[in-house]
């Protein structure tokens, strides 16, 4: 059975090639952003609607935090797909519970809160297994593991799975959601697509919407590009705006020949960190692709484990005088950083200046993290404090420490 209407007039321009790769099920899971009147959750319940339609082994779960949204927001969603697509004849409206059944065949989809996860474990249907599943407003979930949980409880019974995960991108850059897309862009198996409204027919979002938005964009342009355009502003607190989260091959790493390593000692509950980067001085861009970052390891067994990447080249350590000495004796080429007055503000300042951070999130997922959410902290007045917060930065210090001989205060090095 096939939509009597042509798919092209109810998606926007900005989804033809992203409804194409669904249809060669090019990927697995779509990470969908955008701004407001991006018009990306009506894109998703059209593609459940016809998916539905073409496939009879699949059925849909939609999801949002909270139940009680479900009604008036996302449902209500599918339900204009559904007669956008002229097929509203083929499909019943459930309110209690909530679904929607296809009634040429009895598949369903059905609309969950996490609130009560209970609730979402236990899905059986007449026929076929889910085939999809729609994360609306997916930053309003606690975070990563919490998707991952129902993903698990979800994911079976089937091939092909495709999950949606659609949102408006908060401000800031430490938000899990915006960490999360940002580290999905390297799965083979995953895209990550931000549209907005000016791709969309005007007759869509009607006068008004347009009017508001071009307001916005003159009275106040940063709050314009995040809530219109559907990009992370930051918030300001953000240290590190020079990140960039990406794949490092091992071909490009086979290339690097200005490699340096740097090593921050963990005692109680803080990390041992071991860093591995390229600084390319030319184009002033750091390359982060090697790290270790394990708490609790002895000093014989994190001695192991480095060899494994350092071998017998020079490591630049934190200033721990009787942990070097052991470090050496166990078989590492160690010396301490030079510790300094200001050191480690010059330090910060050193590598916010560069042209570039790249950071291979696979193989360093605890920099990629420190690099993105380090910010400043603010007072009790809600002023940004002038010094750098002590904690959440071991893998930034190691490559603070990897980096000191290229670290130049006035003319000369840095006096750590």
């Amino acid at each position: 059975m096939k939509p009597m209407v042509k798919l092209s007039s109810v998606i926007a321009p900005s989804f033809y090639k992203l409804h194409t790769d669904i249809k060669n099920k090019k990927y697995s899971n779509y990470w969908l952003k955008g701004g407001r009147g991006s018009t990306k959750s009506s894109f998703v319940s059209l593609e459940i609607i016809l998916g539905i339609i073409k496939d009879k082994q699949a059925n849909a779960i939609v999801l949002r935090k909270v139940a009680s949204t479900l009604r008036d927001s996302v449902f209500d969603q599918y339900i204009w797909a559904i007669d956008k697509l002229g097929v509203s004849h083929l499909w019943h409206a459930s309110y209690s519970p909530l679904e929607l059944t296809y009634v040429p065949t009895g598949q369903k989809i059905r609309f969950k809160g996490a609130d009560n996860p209970r609730k979402i474990k236990s899905q059986k249907f007449r026929t076929g297994y889910i085939k999809f599943k729609h994360y609306e407003e997916c930053d309003e979930f606690k975070g990563e593991g919490e998707i991952r949980s129902i993903n698990q409880s979800l994911n079976r019974g089937g091939s092909d799975i495709i999950t949606f995960y659609t949102y408006n991108p908060p401000a800031s850059q430490t938000n899990w959601v915006n960490q999360s897309s940002e580290h999905a862009k390297v799965r083979d198996d995953t895209l990550v697509h931000l549209s907005n409204y000016l791709t969309v027919p005007k007759e869509w979002l009607g006068k008004e919407f347009i009017l508001d938005a071009e307001q916005l964009k003159h009275d106040n342009p940063t709050a314009y590009e995040h809530e219109y355009m559907g990009k992370v502003t930051g918030t300001g607190a953000e240290v590190f705006s020079n990140v960039k989260l990406r794949e490092i091959s091992d071909e490009e790493i086979s290339h690097f020949d200005n490699i340096k390593r740097g090593l921050d000692y963990g005692f109680a509950s803080d990390p041992l960190a071991y860093s591995g980067v390229h600084f390319d001085k030319t184009r002033r861009i750091l390359y982060v692709f090697n790290e270790i970052y394990k708490v609790g390891l002895s000093n014989k067994n994190a001695v192991e484990k480095i060899k494994k990447y350092a071998h017998n080249h020079l490591i630049i350590s934190d200033r721990e005088p009787r942990t070097v000495a052991e470090f050496k004796v166990l078989g590492l080429n160690i010396i301490p950083a030079k510790k300094g007055p200001d050191s480690r503000n010059q330090g910060f300042k050193f590598l916010q200046d560069l042209r570039a951070i790249e950071i291979d999130p696979v193989r360093c997922p605890n920099a990629a993290r420190e690099f993105t959410t380090y910010e400043l902290q603010k007072d009790n007045e809600g002023n940004f404090k002038a010094i750098y917060p002590d904690g959440n930065d071991h893998m930034i210090d190691s490559i603070r420490y990897a980096l000191e001989k290229n670290m130049k205060k006035r003319g000369g090095l840095v006096k750590w």
